[in-house]
């Protein structure tokens, strides 16, 4: 059987919002099969609680948001595709605040923080959502899809006009039953432009954003002193989003997504239209080991007991 999964203890880390500049606290709890990945907003006057969904994302600008009876909770997809790299289904987030920490702008930090807490497996079928027909949506020249296959594979292309992209790689594929998340994109971190940051700083966004917690671009270079982690840091960090922003459902799915310029807003478009389409999709458990795809078996490796 393929199990559901969370973690062994609670853990947890401070940092400040990359939008807001708030520091605030994050901790991750066990929780039970079936729960489902569970937000708490523990110092508004009434604290709230909601379990992730597609639907409660409310705004796509340079992240992800949440939101639900009026509690909000922003910048989740680095964490979320955290858990995702990590198969986690059930956990209990606190957040003291209304933006997940940034920490090194990467997804690296929370990979740590649940290994520290120890990947628990629990006595339940894990549940994937299987995709059956191919889904697409698009916006001017930028389109996103999924299509069906027994594993789950991401390819994506950015394209942008700068001097540094047209040196580095601009497009990847990934399977990721054959590539591992931790290794091959967890590391890879957000990026931004000099230029934009008077704008965005006067709409509220990137306020906490640093050389410590982005890569930053002049008009002809990279500014960090230490340069990229990965030859192909660019698109990794737009797979690591996409990865997050999918998992918005709190299942894995099983599907082949293609990518050209998505960003958050797309990538939550194409969730919704997939799972409005009722005939687009299904409900897969894989009790027995015999009728489990291959690929299913090296997605997650079996965490090491201790």
């Amino acid at each position: 059987m393929i199990q559901q999964r969370s973690v062994k203890a609670k853990v947890h880390t401070t940092g400040v919002g990359l939008h807001t500049g708030a520091r605030v606290t994050l901790t991750l709890r066990p929780a039970l099969p079936d729960t489902g990945i569970v937000f708490h907003r523990t110092d508004l006057p009434e604290p709230k609680s909601f379990r992730i969904a597609p639907e409660l994302v409310t705004d796509t600008r340079l992240c992800s948001a949440l939101e639900a009876d009026g509690a909000k909770v922003a910048t989740v997809e680095h964490l979320m595709s955290a858990l995702a790299g990590l198969g986690i289904d059930n956990l209990h987030i606190d957040i003291d605040g209304p933006e997940v920490p940034i920490l090194d702008g990467s997804a690296a930090p929370f990979v740590y923080l649940l290994q520290s807490a120890g990947i628990a497996l629990l006595n339940a079928p894990k549940r994937f959502i299987r995709v059956r027909k191919t889904v697409r949506v698009e916006e001017g020249d930028k389109w996103v899809q999924v299509q069906p296959h027994e594993g789950f594979t991401l390819a994506f292309r950015i394209d942008f006009d700068h001097p540094v992209f047209r040196n580095t790689s601009r497009e990847i594929s990934l399977d990721f039953s054959r590539q591992s998340y931790v290794q091959e994109v967890s590391r890879a971190r957000t990026f931004g432009f000099v230029k934009d940051v008077e704008y965005l700083r006067s709409h509220g966004l990137a306020l906490g954003g640093t050389l410590d917690n982005a890569i930053v671009l002049d008009e002809y270079r990279v500014l960090n002193n230490d340069g990229l982690r990965y030859a192909d840091e660019f698109v990794k960090h737009k797979v690591l989003d996409a990865v997050g922003d999918l998992y918005l459902t709190g299942h894995p799915i099983l599907g082949a997504f293609t990518a050209y310029k998505s960003g958050h807003g797309l990538n939550n478009k194409l969730l919704r239209a997939l799972m409005t389409d009722t005939s687009a999709w299904e409900w897969r458990e894989y009790e027995d080991e015999r009728s489990t795809p291959k690929a299913l078996m090296s997605l997650h490796p079996v965490p090491v007991v201790g």
